[in-house]
């Protein structure tokens, strides 16, 4: 075949829908379903009764009256994330009812058979996970209103009041900030495939100004979470499971949310050795279809080596402008730990009469990781991207 015949294969075809990410949610899920099936009426009692329930250890004797029911009648996805919402809470407060020193390490078969085989329908671990604590729960009080924080409550609730409001919705918040850098990616895609520096120019401005209102966004958690209140009647719900059996899993952590995830590999940010075993570890906590977003980022050509052949300095300048921009969030997520982890768990010592805080979790996060060590070291290496050109 004559050579100046041959062209370039098109690009894969790359859009959020075809990952099931919603062109004005994210990864958030889109108006989360709020009732189960009438037969999951029991399920939703238990729900909407936790923070009760657990306060006054009254939830695992509750759990234990409740029939045994087959997940067969959840049809759909949005079904089945709800339920996976409600088991996972139901679990959570029954695990940790009596707190750090009386975990239960055996769930009773009516609620362990439905929430295996309900995690097992999803491809998900059958342990809360950021997917259940922020991405499907959310409503809105005025379905015609804005998704703004005075308009939107969690669907279920753990102990805490108004600051397990305020972490699950900033948190939402967050993720909805993250929308158009998410959409820059997509119209990025064939611009990496096919140079083209005006298309990957606006897509590279469009992140960076994600980025700077996902920070914004992340301080509000300063204004509507109270640092104790999240340390000792919040944290040790989000830590995970205590077996000592070779299935043990994370609890729920900022690093399942598929966003900053995506945005490294797209930026193609290379991360230390230990946080990225635990970063690919988190991915299994991820829906498989955001899990694939990511893989199909790292399909792409390098984007970092094409900007910087490219010898372009708005190019240059305009990537460099995302990794600050990205380094600046982490850093400030390093400050959001330091106050609700580090300085809080010192407070707690001498807090009275608050409950006795989880001390096994100091200095880790609800992932399980060093929080502090791993935060910084994710930060440091987006940094070390910067092209300083």
């Amino acid at each position: 075949m004559d050579p100046a015949h041959v062209t370039e294969p098109p690009p894969p075809p790359f859009a959020l829908d075809k990952f099931h990410i919603s062109q004005e949610y994210g990864f958030l899920l889109p108006d989360p379903q709020t009732e189960l099936p009438t037969p999951y009426g029991p399920w939703m009692d238990l729900a909407r009764s936790l923070p009760h329930l657990i306060a006054t250890r009254q939830l695992r004797a509750h759990v234990h009256q409740a029939p045994q029911l087959s997940a067969a009648q959840l049809h759909g996805h949005r079904d089945l994330r709800l339920a996976h919402l409600v088991l996972s809470f139901i679990t959570a407060g029954y695990v940790w009812q009596d707190g750090e020193e009386g975990p239960a390490k055996v769930l009773p078969q009516n609620l362990a058979v439905p929430y295996w085989e309900v995690s097992r329908r999803l491809g998900l671990p059958p342990i809360l996970l950021h997917a259940d604590l922020v991405l499907a729960n959310w409503r809105r009080r005025d379905r015609a209103g804005p998704l703004e924080l005075g308009n939107l409550d969690p669907i279920v609730w753990l102990p805490g009041g108004e600051s397990l409001r305020g972490f699950v919705l900033v948190t939402v918040l967050v993720e909805k900030a993250a929308v158009p850098g998410l959409q820059a990616i997509v119209e990025a895609a064939p611009a990496i495939w096919q140079p083209d520096r005006e298309t990957l120019l606006r897509a590279l401005a469009q992140l960076a100004t994600a980025l700077g209102a996902m920070t914004e966004a992340l301080r509000l958690m300063h204004d509507h979470v109270d640092p104790d209140i999240f340390y000792t009647a919040i944290r040790l719900f989000l830590s995970g499971g205590v077996s000592e059996l070779p299935q043990a899993y994370s609890g729920g952590s900022a690093a399942q949310s598929t966003v900053l995830h995506a945005f490294d590999a797209f930026l193609g940010i290379r991360h230390h050795e230990e946080s990225l075993a635990f970063l690919r570890q988190m991915r299994d906590y991820m829906p498989p279809c955001h899990r694939a977003f990511v893989e199909a980022i790292q399909a792409f050509p390098p984007l970092r080596d094409l900007v910087l052949s490219s010898g372009n300095e708005a190019l240059c300048c305009a990537y460099d402008g995302c990794v600050t921009a990205l380094a600046a969030f982490r850093t400030h997520h390093i400050a959001v730990a330091t106050r609700y982890v580090v300085a809080a768990a010192k407070t707690s010592r001498g807090s009275l009469p608050r409950p006795a805080p989880p001390s096994g979790l100091e200095q880790r996060g609800t992932g399980g990781s060093p929080v502090l060590r791993f935060l910084k070291s994710v930060r440091d290496a987006t940094r070390e991207a910067l092209l300083h050109v």
